[in-house]
């Protein structure tokens, strides 16, 4: 019998609500759940396509072992699996102290799982060395919320977005990033058209497009924009005096440093005109509650706590606080990084916001777990750690539910590491991850809709997850995994008593001992337990004994959890990036996130219709940058940087200044032939997160000359044979100077490979991609060989239909091509067409891409409807695109732009 099983969304840290329909045996479908606070049923294109990434082999269903990392992974069973993981950890223990081992874990776990391998690693094997991937996207807001406010404790909620009276919105792209956060922005426009929206990027973003004033800084010049904003509010006398003398400290400090910060020196250092800075700081004054959205471009920096800091400045010294529509509000980059934080799974913290570095907080941590001592050595944060995989310093590796061979900086060295390593074991639900390739041991995991616990949104909201469907194959829940590990572990290293400090037999005791550690602390949730959440939905904390409801927002009276009650004005100045400019590197390489994919692509890689925006990784580049390197759309050009290269196609854009190269950081070895942004990009860290500056690279762009372009399309029966040609072709990357491979489609699964060369081919080659791709033999075939040109395409078809195309030496055919094959809109009649040299599709085909997934809409549709006279409100009626989670809302207003300029001016 179907039912709908209660869940989360498990990308961004928006923590959408989920509702999952299930016959107990497979997901029937999924949509947001209305009542869930977060987004009201709202769901973007990533969550509304959850329910077809549990597809094909790519799950991790068993057990599996190396004899040597070149070998196959061999089936092993659970028993000898975590045996085999037992003796390794404890030889290396013994032979070479605690720190000799490490953990590294995701801001995708449950907040159970998190609890289990934290204290794992702090009580059980004696090492601070656990550390996770918030690092890498969080720790630079966690550190400027405690530097000012006292705590990691973001004060906002959702709700003020409707309630605020402007909004700066700094390094953060929600339209891309967490669509549903820019649909409740929407509305709020909609709703009072005087709100003014500040955007702080140096990409004019798809959420910069909605803006009143876009400040286009340069790359790492935030503290000097924000310290000319608060220079700005002390001359017109905008500062709240009282608010900072009963409610602050160290503001007189701070102005002496702001001083030096007029807006003429910062549109100096920052790149924009004087007054822009002056309306921007007006606005922030003058407009009424003044709420701040930010997120990876402040975080993402050698100085990004420092970012953090001198916006939340701009908060205290205005007062604009603790009130509802104001505040500093840090959007999550994770679903769960901030559960992660709240149990202490960073290096540096302990359980319930305690810090490592105290000693009366290590000895209370000791207390509850019931434990001697917990370690005052600090742990190694992600890229030290890393880093001491490599020089030997750290032997063994226990990563789970992430992928650093694709997400980390410096990608080559990160990748030497884990081969450097003594012993890997990745814990995971996905068998083909970049990671996975390093494993000498692998563990199954529960994958969304398998997985329960609790997870905790940006706004300190708890949601209850619930398990839609049995484990896959033998996969356990990851703190099962690790509660069995530590009880073998403890056995080896003749801790007796360790099934007594892990005696868990379900994610409901876990979670009540993480409720204990919490009472008293700034995020107190005594009150709280699992009925309360099962039986009135998520809550936010703080919630204490005795709280009929959680507290919506922080701050209110305000009283702040620091020794003295007070918040902290904190001494930051300009500093530039890590990586300077220079005549061999003089571009900056900024990266960001695409609409419909989310960090390494491992799940939204899976699911055809999700590459139908962006189905190849590009290079944005300003039309000067790109003269100047006798770069044209389309060309192959060499990234180069410090710390490595990779080749990538270019494409004039208009959104970046002079200087500014702009990539998604989506794109890994997984689908093209080298590790993209990350093989180029800092791993200097801030001296505070520990964050390393994964936004930042200087660089240089040469053209390549591999003018041989090579194209091959597979349409596929289903999305099974997709992906296992995909799987194949992306063992053939390597062979080629630039190659990409990708999905794409709607109803047919397509497996689209280009490449690059600096010649043609040879046969060999061809006949080995057309055998792959269904090309091989003549039953079928249409032909075109230029001896002369050495072209040489093929295309193979069936019943009348095309099947498989290869072109090699010209490829103009190959957008409306795509597009055609997975429409089915190229009929028998046409498809001599296949073959033409030709950028137009004959009449009979239409190219299109999917705009709206959500409703499934392409702009054909679209446009069809905007000939027609429809409006934005017509087509949201009419076609229902642009009302589930606004990601499209930006591209069917540009639709809608460019035939307004289409239609003839009235007599």
């Amino acid at each position: 019998m179907d039912r709908e099983v209660k869940s989360t969304c498990c990308y961004c840290g928006v923590g959408c609500g989920v509702l999952i329909r299930t016959d107990g045996e497979k997901i029937l479908g999924v949509r947001g759940d209305p009542a869930h606070p977060a987004n009201g049923g709202r769901l973007c294109t990533k969550g509304a396509s959850l329910d077809q990434t549990l597809v094909g082999e790519q799950r991790l269903r068993y057990p599996a072992w190396r004899r040597d990392r070149n070998a196959p992974a061999e089936r092993i069973d659970w028993s000898r699996a975590l045996d085999m993981a037992a003796e390794r950890f404890a030889e290396i223990i013994r032979r070479h102290g605690p720190d000799a081992v490490a953990f590294y874990i995701s801001g995708q776990l449950m907040t159970e799982d998190y609890y289990v391998f934290n204290k794992l690693a702090k009580g059980l094997v004696g090492t601070n060395n656990v550390d996770t991937n918030s690092r890498l996207c969080m720790s630079s807001a966690v550190a400027g919320y405690k530097r000012t406010l006292g705590a990691d404790a973001p004060p906002c909620t959702y709700r003020d977005i409707a309630l605020a009276g402007s909004l700066l919105i700094a390094g953060a792209n929600p339209a891309v990033a967490h669509p549903i956060v820019f649909r409740q922005i929407e509305d709020a426009r909609a709703a009072n058209p005087e709100m003014k929206i500040v955007v702080v990027d140096p990409r004019r973003s798809e959420t910069a497009a909605i803006a009143d004033l876009h400040l286009a800084i340069r790359p790492g010049s935030d503290v000097a924009l924000f310290n000319a904003m608060l220079h700005v509010l002390l001359a017109e006398n905008q500062v709240d005096r009282a608010y900072v003398a009963r409610h602050t400290e160290g503001f007189d400090a701070l102005e002496r440093i702001v001083a030096a910060y007029p807006p003429a020196v910062a549109a100096e250092l920052c790149g924009v005109p004087v007054g822009d800075i002056v309306q921007a700081a007006r606005w922030f004054a003058d407009s009424g509650p003044a709420l701040s959205l930010y997120c990876q471009g402040l975080n993402q920096s050698v100085h990004g706590t420092d970012n953090n800091v001198a916006l939340i400045h701009l908060h205290l010294a205005t007062g604009q606080i603790g009130k509802p529509g104001a505040g500093p509000f840090s959007l999550t980059g994770q679903p769960n990084a901030m559960g992660g934080r709240e149990v202490g799974g960073l290096a540096n913290l302990l359980s319930a916001h305690r810090d490592l570095a105290d000693p009366v907080h290590r000895a209370e941590v000791a207390q509850l777990w019931g434990v001697p001592e917990v370690p005052a050595k600090p742990g190694k944060a992600a890229v030290d750690l890393f880093q001491a995989l490599k020089t030997g310093e750290i032997k063994a590796v226990w990563i789970a539910c992430t992928n650093p061979a694709h997400s980390l900086p410096n990608q080559r060295l990160v990748r030497e590491a884990l081969a450097a390593a003594e012993f890997v074991v990745v814990q995971e639900a996905f068998a083909d991850t970049d990671t996975a390739a390093f494993a000498d041991l692998l563990l199954p995991a529960t994958a969304w809709s398998e997985k329960q616990g609790t997870v905790t949104n940006s706004e300190r909201c708890i949601t209850r997850v619930f398990p839609a469907l049995a484990p896959s194959g033998e996969a356990r829940d990851d703190w099962r995994i690790a509660v069995d590990f530590a009880h073998r572990l403890g056995r080896a290293l003749g801790h007796e008593d360790a099934e007594k400090r892990f005696p868990y037999t379900s994610t409901a005791e876990i979670f009540d001992e993480h409720r204990a550690t919490t009472i008293g602390r700034d995020l107190d949730i005594g009150g709280l337990d699992y009925a309360i959440l099962e039986s009135r939905g998520p809550q936010q904390w703080p919630f204490p004994a005795g709280a009929s409801h959680g507290a919506e927002r922080l701050y209110e009276d305000g009283r702040f959890p620091t020794a003295d009650g007070r918040a902290r004005f904190v001494p930051v100045e300009f500093r530039p990036t890590a990586d300077s400019l220079a005549v061999d590197r003089p571009l900056s390489l900024i990266s960001g996130r695409m609409r419909d994919h989310w960090h390494g692509m491992t799940r939204t890689g899976l699911v055809p219709r999700l590459f139908n925006l962006e189905d190849e990784p590009l290079l944005g580049m300003h039309a000067d940058d790109m003269h100047e390197r006798g770069l044209r759309d389309g060309d192959i050009a060499r990234v180069s940087g410090l710390r490595g290269a990779f080749a990538v196609r270019v494409a004039e854009d208009a959104a970046l200044r002079q200087g500014c190269l702009w990539t998604p950081m989506h794109w890994g070895s997984r689908f093209m032939n080298s590790p993209g942004a990350n093989a180029v990009v800092s791993d200097a860290v801030d001296p505070y997160s520990m964050q390393p500056e994964l936004k930042h690279a200087a660089v240089q762009v040469e053209r390549l000359a591999l003018d041989w372009p090579l194209a091959l399309i597979r349409r596929c029966a289903d999305r099974d044979e997709a992906l296992a040609l995909l799987a194949a072709v992306r063992r053939q990357l390597d062979d080629f100077p630039y190659a990409t491979v990708g999905l794409y489609g709607r109803r047919n699964a397509l497996v689209v490979f280009r490449a690059a060369l600096a010649e043609a081919p040879n046969a060999e080659t061809l006949a080995a991609l057309d055998a792959l791709f269904g090309l091989s033999g003549e039953r079928g075939a249409i032909a075109f060989v230029d001896n002369a040109r050495r072209i040489a395409k093929k295309a193979m078809t069936v019943d009348g239909r095309l099947e498989a195309v290869r072109l090699s030496g010209e490829t103009a055919a190959l957008d409306w091509l795509r597009g055609a094959m997975a429409e089915d809109e190229l009929d028998a009649a046409l498809l001599r067409y296949a073959l033409a040299p030709s950028r137009r599709a004959p009449m009979a085909a239409v190219a299109r891409h999917i705009v709206c997934k959500c409703a499934d809409v392409s702009d054909v549709q679209i446009r069809d409807a905007l000939a027609g006279g429809a409006d934005l409100a017509a087509l949201q009626d009419g076609l229902k695109c642009g009302t589930f989670c606004g990601g499209c809302l930006p591209e069917i207003r540009r639709l809608a732009a460019a035939c307004n300029a289409q239609q003839p001016a009235a007599a």
